[in-house]
């Protein structure tokens, strides 16, 4: 069992880090495109709430730089464009953005975080012009398999959907991560184990997951939904348990890059809990770390990274 910022070492053979940077694009699911005000478990920021405010990207890496400097010396940065849907919008642009940002020789991967149903024949084709030049990852939300869930939650897609573009990216040789956020409202364990095994049935096999406990934000249609009714959120003892066993379910290329997250505390409802990243991370490696031996058995390459910015919301 690696940490992946061990991993990521031994791919460049240094320490990497993750800056977290703005496409200023929208998504088709608040413009009106597909619907308006986007999932229900999204804030007015996006899945970006600690990224740097739409500016040049000169000036977006050197403020993500400046506010990770007292936590790494690093050298060698993954640029991820987090907030909202990165691929969606005037593709001419963002090429000249990602080409700008792709070309530094302090950025060692892109990753794009967005929809399946914004990967046109166009940006399929600026996704493999970038991918001649550097890694790219691109990060899917799907949140969930089951389509009651999905209907609840407003994500305005469905499964097959995900799927095709899941075989497409596959196609062109892009790295997948998929994002899965637990305890949405009406959802048991079982329907979060049956999301993982999905995913752990994918082929070609699926490259990377990033695992979150739902958090429930002020401002956001959940949060409404939550003060009107109020659903039962996991405990961490609970959830923890969880994610031990999406480890022994998560087949052996697939990459664990996040198993949790934390809302912005101005912001954050619950679980409260989640904002003690030191006590959170050390009882979920505790965790995986009890699985070991099954996971060693299962041949299987867990990476965990517990410096990651986990501000991060699929």
């Amino acid at each position: 069992m690696r940490r992946l910022t061990e991993y990521l070492h031994t791919e460049f053979e240094e320490k990497v880090y993750r800056l977290s940077l703005s496409s200023g694009c929208t998504c088709p699911n608040r413009d009106g495109h597909i619907g308006y005000g986007g999932c229900t478990f999204c804030s007015e920021g996006g899945s970006g709430e600690f990224a740097s405010p739409v500016a040049s990207i000169d000036n977006q890496i050197i403020a993500a730089k400046k506010q990770i400097a007292d936590k790494t010396d690093a050298k060698k940065f993954i640029a991820y464009f987090q907030s909202f849907t990165n691929t969606y919008g005037d593709v001419d642009r963002l090429r000249e953005l990602y080409l700008d940002t792709i070309r530094r020789d302090e950025i060692v991967v892109l990753s794009l975080g967005t929809r399946p149903d914004c990967l046109d024949p166009a940006v399929m084709d600026m996704l493999g012009e970038l991918k001649r030049i550097k890694p790219v990852w691109v990060e899917l939300g799907l949140q969930t398999i089951h389509e009651r869930t999905a209907e609840r939650i407003h994500r305005g897609y469905s499964l097959p959907v995900f799927e095709e573009a899941y075989a497409k990216l596959k196609k062109a040789d892009i790295s997948v991560i998929v994002h899965v956020i637990f305890n949405l409202p009406g959802e048991s364990e079982e329907d979060m184990l049956e999301t993982v095994r999905y995913l752990a049935s994918l082929t070609p096999e699926l490259d990377g997951v990033k695992l979150q406990m739902l958090q429930i934000l002020k401002g956001t249609a959940m949060a409404e939904e939550y003060g009107k009714e109020p659903f039962p959120l996991m405990d961490l003892e609970q959830y923890a348990k969880l994610i031990g066993k999406c480890a022994r379910i998560l087949p052996q290329k697939t990459v664990l890059h996040r198993m949790t997250g934390d809302g912005p505390r101005r912001l954050l409802i619950a679980p409260l809990w989640s904002l003690d990243k030191k006590r959170v991370l050390n009882r979920l490696n505790k965790e995986l770390f009890s699985h070991s031996q099954c996971v060693a058995n299962q041949n299987s390459v867990y990476t965990l990274d517990s410096t990651a910015n986990l501000n991060e919301s699929p």
